[in-house]
C-alpha cells in the first residue's frame, strides 16, 4: 500500500472527483479528512464507504473561500488524525452563462472557492506538513486552463489558470520539503456535468481522441501518482489528464 497509515485531506470530497480520490487514498492505506461545504449526506456516505476498507475518516464542513472556515478545518484535521501528509486542493465551483452575462457574484465566487480557497488551504496546511515525511500537495486544476473551452466558462477558465501558476510558485516557495503538483483533467463524467444536453456532450467526446469522457476514478489515479514516492523527483508538474481534447 502506497499510503499506509498516511493523513490525506481532500477538498470537497462528498462526490465527484474528491469521492473518488479520497477513496482511492482509503484503498491505499491512508486515513482520510472528507471536507464537504453542504452536501453533508454524501459526505458521510464517502466516510462511510472509507470506513469499510478498514481505514479512518472522518467528514468536517468548511467553506474553503472564508480564511475562519479553513483555519478551523485545519485545527479539527489536527485534533482528529494529529497531522497531516497529503493536501489535495478539490474544492471548485463552475457557473455557465455568456460570457457578457456573467455576473459580479459568479466571478466572485469562483475565484474566491477556485482560486483563493487552494491559497488558504495550502497556507494553513503548511505548517502540519512541512515535518512529514514525503509530504505533497496536490492541486486539481483543468485543461481549461491551458486553453479555454468555451466563453461559458470564462471566470471558471481564469481561476483554473490561476491555480496552475500558484502550483509552480508554491512548488518553489515550498521546496525542498513539500512537493507540489497539479492535475489538470479535462471532461469527466461526475454529477455536475450530467445534465449537460446528450447533444453537447457527444459533441464533446468527438474533440477527445479517446471518444469517451473520463471516470472520475482515472483522475484519481493521476493524483494517487502525482502524491506518491514514484513521482519522489517531480514538483511543479501540471499532469494533463484529458484523453487528448483538441
Amino acid at each position: 500500500m502506497r499510503f499506509k497509515n498516511k493523513i490525506v485531506l481532500v477538498t470537497g470530497a462528498s462526490r465527484g472527483i474528491g469521492r473518488a480520490v479520497a477513496i482511492a487514498f482509503a484503498e491505499e492505506g491512508g486515513n482520510v479528512i472528507v471536507n464537504y461545504e453542504k452536501d453533508q449526506v454524501d459526505a458521510e456516505k464517502t466516510v462511510a464507504d472509507i470506513k469499510k476498507l478498514g481505514r479512518d475518516a472522518v467528514a468536517i464542513q468548511a467553506d474553503v473561500a472564508l480564511e475562519s472556515d479553513v483555519q478551523r478545518l485545519m485545527q479539527e484535521t489536527l485534533k482528529h488524525f494529529g497531522g497531516i501528509d497529503i493536501l489535495v486542493n478539490n474544492a471548485g465551483v463552475v457557473f455557465d452563462a455568456p460570457i457578457l452575462e456573467k455576473t459580479i457574484t459568479q466571478w466572485e465566487r469562483t475565484l474566491h472557492v477556485n482560486l483563493l480557497g487552494t491559497f488558504l488551504c495550502t497556507k494553513y496546511a503548511v505548517q502540519y506538513l512541512k515535518d512529514r515525511h514525503g509530504s505533497s500537495i496536490l492541486n486539481i486544476s483543468s485543461n481549461n486552463g491551458i486553453d479555454t473551452g468555451s466563453p461559458e466558462s470564462a471566470d471558471y477558465d481564469a481561476s483554473k489558470a490561476g491555480i496552475i501558476s500558484l502550483t509552480k510558485n508554491f512548488a518553489r516557495a515550498l521546496a525542498p520539503h513539500i512537493r507540489v503538483n497539479s492535475v489538470a483533467p479535462g471532461w469527466v463524467d461526475t454529477d455536475m456535468n450530467s445534465s449537460l444536453p446528450k447533444e453537447f456532450r457527444d459533441k464533446e467526446m468527438q474533440k477527445t481522441a479517446l471518444k469517451r469522457w473520463a471516470q472520475p476514478e482515472e483522475i484519481a489515479s493521476a493524483v494517487l501518482f502525482l502524491c506518491s514516492e514514484g513521482a519522489s523527483f517531480i514538483t511543479g508538474t501540471i499532469l494533463v489528464v484529458d484523453g487528448g481534447y483538441q
